[in-house]
């Protein structure tokens, strides 16, 4: 999963919401479904669900932290070696100028 960007990780999540939600809104739709087979299912898509949602708040929390540990490493990196900090964003300022001022 680390090789996903996070733009896909956000998107995967939010998809993975939708579903739950669905999911949710389909146990609450069958709920007056009778028998021991349907009672079995929505217990079992209910424990699912909830296991789900366990690991969805456990991945948004890695992602987190990771993204939080990404900001330290650059702040580090900035207050290490502040010239060559400066000289790499007067570049990327540089390019962007020119890039922009061609269109």
């Amino acid at each position: 999963m680390s090789q996903l960007s996070a733009a896909h990780r956000a998107k995967l999540m939010e998809d993975l919401k939708l579903v739950i939600a669905d999911a949710e809104e389909l146990l609450k739709i069958t709920a007056g479904e009778v028998g021991d087979k349907a009672s079995q299912m929505r217990v079992r898509m209910q424990d699912r669900l909830d296991q789900a949602k366990v690991e969805l708040a456990n991945l948004q929390e890695m992602a987190f932290a990771k993204a939080k540990d990404a900001g330290k490493a650059a702040d580090n990196y900035v207050h290490d070696n502040p010239w060559k900090a400066v000289g790499i964003a007067a570049g990327v300022g540089l390019v962007l100028g020119l890039l922009i001022s061609r269109r």
